[in-house]
């Protein structure tokens, strides 16, 4: 109905076509077309062809085509390149090859006919209709909620009837990612712990009844005895929030959850160790953690998935004063266990700690956590891999195999007992909330989190190396990135499916 009224809507106004057309192994063959770009070459009696065939040479991956005039229900056609036919599993990429050629080409597409300010554009689905869709929505995201002139914006919808169901779990699959994305690009004058939080209650409740929030105040933290996640938030006017997410869609209540970890530091200026003053606006993203596991869980009640969600998100802000964290100062976590607090900067974790222990209070099945935690993860892995680091075999494979449909990729990292020596060897307390040489940082990063873990299926995620985009995923513009939120909604929906694989 939704579609039909999209329809209706544009009939009178300007249309685009996006449509697919595959490379051709035989020299000089003739363009192979998708299924829905051969029928309308046949609609417009082979012009589509013909067209192809004189306007220049073959149409390699990721290029497009634009032509206009050529059917009355559409102002202009753009024809995508979608390399190879039947590509599938690249072994050495870790991705599906053909769906992210997929995402890839519709994204270029769709943002043609943006550029030609053409309000409404339908899709060929490209034989993988949520691939297409999540092309399409995360190739037109672009962050303008603060300026006054803004892009003209353009409507997607499918082209003809094949693959409904799979276009509409694109659509919410690119969607909660643009969700994440909203949230990180956002200004920490816009997006502070307390509006982030309001923010992700008012998206819940829109999409499921199933669904619990609590936002925590700053009482109840110091009742739960967060000394840890406390320290934090000293150095800041801006009240801290602990944002506690249920979305309970088990047909059994009492099913164990599984439990989402995000840090939430709404803006790290490294606090009394601040950070260089160079690109630490960029630092409004650090609770990209909270955004993508929080979008997830919202994408996950949308798509009523059969699983049980808990979503943990301490939230604030990390900035220098007189009451902030000093270097050597000592605080004390949920757990009982001691910290000593060497650099100011390495804040992610100790909010992590608290709300780590405090995952292990559901009788969780598994605890995920993601954070933009280290700066050691990007210059290991740079922005093609999330690093993940677990203690879990079985969660690894299911983190994995999600990772290879989004391609959203995830690299395991060590968790050697090698690094837990180097921040359980402290001076003063029980550990040190950085290691105690310069190398390994990300490892000794996961090694700190490890010692308030108790559970046998605990992922780490490190998004520190994916927080943002330049140029290296085609279908995303420049900025934040949202990432991996599909690969935690992917890996989700497998569990939901399979709930035994744990």
């Amino acid at each position: 109905m939704e579609q039909k009224n999209i329809h209706n809507r544009s009939s009178d106004a300007k249309k685009g076509l996006v449509l697919g057309v595959f490379a051709n192994e035989k020299e000089g063959g003739a363009p192979l077309f998708t299924n829905a770009a051969d029928a309308f070459d046949k609609l417009v009696c082979g012009k589509l062809s013909e067209l192809l065939a004189v306007s220049g040479p073959p149409l390699k991956k990721g290029k497009t085509r634009t032509f206009h005039g050529m059917h009355q229900d559409f102002s202009s056609v753009v024809i995508v390149g979608l390399g190879k036919k039947a590509a599938g599993v690249n072994d050495y990429e870790n991705w599906d090859e053909d769906k992210e050629n997929i995402r890839t080409a519709i994204a270029v597409g769709c943002r043609q006919v943006q550029d030609l300010e053409i309000p409404y554009v339908e899709v060929d689905p490209c034989g993988d209709a949520q691939a297409a869709a999540e092309g399409a929505v995360l190739g037109l995201f672009e962050y303008n909620e603060l300026k006054t002139k803004k892009k003209p914006l353009t409507e997607i919808q499918l082209h003809g009837r094949d693959g409904t169901d799979a276009w509409q779990k694109g659509l919410i699959y690119a969607k909660a990612q643009n969700l994440a994305r909203y949230l990180m690009e956002g200004p920490a004058n816009h997006i502070t712990p307390t509006r982030f939080a309001a923010i992700i209650e008012a998206k819940l409740k829109s999409v499921s009844s199933n669904v619990t929030v609590h936002a925590r105040d700053q009482s109840w933290i110091e009742k739960q005895e967060m000394g840890s996640f406390l320290s934090v938030t000293k150095g800041s006017d801006e009240p801290p929030v602990f944002l506690e997410i249920h979305y309970t869609g088990s047909s059994d209540a009492n099913e164990p959850p599984i439990v989402f970890v995000g840090k939430g530091i709404t803006f790290d200026s490294g606090g009394i160790s601040i950070k260089p003053s160079a690109n630490m606006d960029a630092m409004r993203a650090d609770m990209g953690g909270a955004a993508t596991i929080c979008s997830a869980i919202v994408a996950a009640a949308e798509l009523k998935l059969p699983i049980n969600l808990i979503g943990l998100t301490p939230l604030c802000e990390n900035l220098p004063s007189g009451k902030a964290n000093k270097p050597g100062d000592v605080v004390k976590a949920k757990n009982g266990k001691t910290i000593q607090v060497d650099n100011t900067d390495a804040e992610g974790r100790l909010v992590l700690a608290d709300a780590l222990c405090y995952a292990h209070n559901f009788n969780p099945k598994a605890i995920v956590d993601a954070a933009t935690l280290t700066g050691a993860m990007d210059t290991a892995l740079g922005s093609a891999a999330t690093g993940v680091f677990t203690n879990s075999h079985k969660l690894w494979n299911l983190l994995f195999e999600a990772s290879i449909v989004t391609g959203d990729r995830v690299w395991r990292m060590p968790l050697f007992d090698h690094y837990t020596k180097q921040v359980t060897e402290s001076q003063l307390a029980d550990l040190n909330n950085i290691g105690k040489y310069k190398s390994g940082g990300a490892c000794t990063a996961a090694a700190f989190l490890k010692e308030f873990v108790t559970v046998p299926h605990w992922a780490h995620l490190d998004i520190a190396g994916v927080m943002g985009n330049k140029d290296e995923i085609p279908y995303l513009r420049k900025g934040m990135a949202g990432r991996p939120t599909r690969t935690l909604l992917e890996f989700a929906t497998r569990l939901s499916q399979d709930k035994t694989s744990l």
